[in-house]
């Protein structure tokens, strides 16, 4: 039986001091990001294309329209803000820094709430880390913001024929040591900027280029508190190249990287509200 007030188990519920701390969040969010000349945009809950964002489709939360259409919640915010900035505002709009404050919801009822970030046609990354630094830094939280590159498993894998695309996903380290190749065990444990020049001239020359996009990133980017994770592999099916999380002990407070879709560059992050909010009513 299903008491009357009771949620579905993964819904969230902000009330008081809770729903102050939220809204704490996403003004000093907003605010930092309206000086930096983003604009603010709302996406349709339901949409046709989420299809695009999610490795598993199976964390859709799928519906139909009046025409028997397949649609589903918004389970991702990127390619739909990308899709409706190009395809249906099209030359209405010059503006390429958008931001957006909502939810995102997978099966069977996760809810989770974002500020999401996105610079259209933008290469570098450093443009918009450094702008989540500025927010952590006024939230008053100091995490760790882990630099990752997707190229590099994938070279990995093109490398050595017993690695698979699995074995990042579930961080296989034992696996990565038992091939007994000196430069990729020190790639292993890479971990600080002030390593990674006794990496880059050991490796492969396809590996070095991944390595020193990371290494620039660092430079280019505002932030004392970064480490390096070479071997880690994002879930999302966009990003292309280099890629951040922001995490304390195991939780991830911010996730965005480098992405395409179809010809355009852009880059992007999300911070996890929820998360956030956990964290500072502590």
């Amino acid at each position: 039986m299903i008491l009357e007030h009771e949620i579905p188990n993964g819904s969230k519920l902000y009330f008081g001091d809770n729903a102050k701390i939220k809204r704490h969040i996403e003004n000093i969010a907003s605010t930092i990001l309206d000086e930096n000349g983003f604009e603010e945009i709302v996406t349709p809950i339901f949409s046709y294309h989420q299809h695009l964002s999610i490795a598993d489709d199976k964390e859709l939360i799928r519906v139909n329209d009046a025409q028997n259409n397949a649609l589903s919640l918004r389970a991702d915010s990127t390619i739909d803000v990308v899709r409706i900035i190009k395809k249906r505002l099209g030359s209405n709009t010059k503006q390429k820094k958008w931001f957006y404050i909502q939810a995102v919801y997978r099966f069977p009822t996760e809810e989770q709430y974002q500020v999401g970030v996105e610079f259209l046609g933008e290469k570098k990354l450093s443009s918009v880390t450094s702008i989540a630094v500025d927010i952590f830094n006024k939230l008053e939280l100091k995490p760790l913001m882990q630099i990752s590159n997707i190229k590099i498993p994938e070279l990995l894998v093109e490398m050595f024929d017993s690695l698979s695309i699995d074995d990042f996903k579930h961080i296989n380290v034992e696996k990565f040591l038992s091939l007994k190749v000196n430069w990729l065990e020190k790639l292993v444990y890479l971990q600080y900027v002030e390593q990674i020049d006794a990496v880059i001239e050991i490796a492969p020359d396809a590996i070095k280029v991944e390595l020193q996009k990371m290494k620039d990133l660092c430079s280019q980017m505002k932030c004392d508190n970064a480490v390096l994770a070479p071997m880690y592999y994002a879930k999302m099916l966009y990003y292309d190249e280099l890629f951040f999380r922001v995490i304390d002990n195991n939780e991830v407070f911010a996730r965005g990287g480098r992405y395409k879709n179809e010809e355009l560059t852009s880059v992007g992050f999300a911070i996890y509200t929820d998360a956030l909010c956990e964290k500072i009513s502590k």
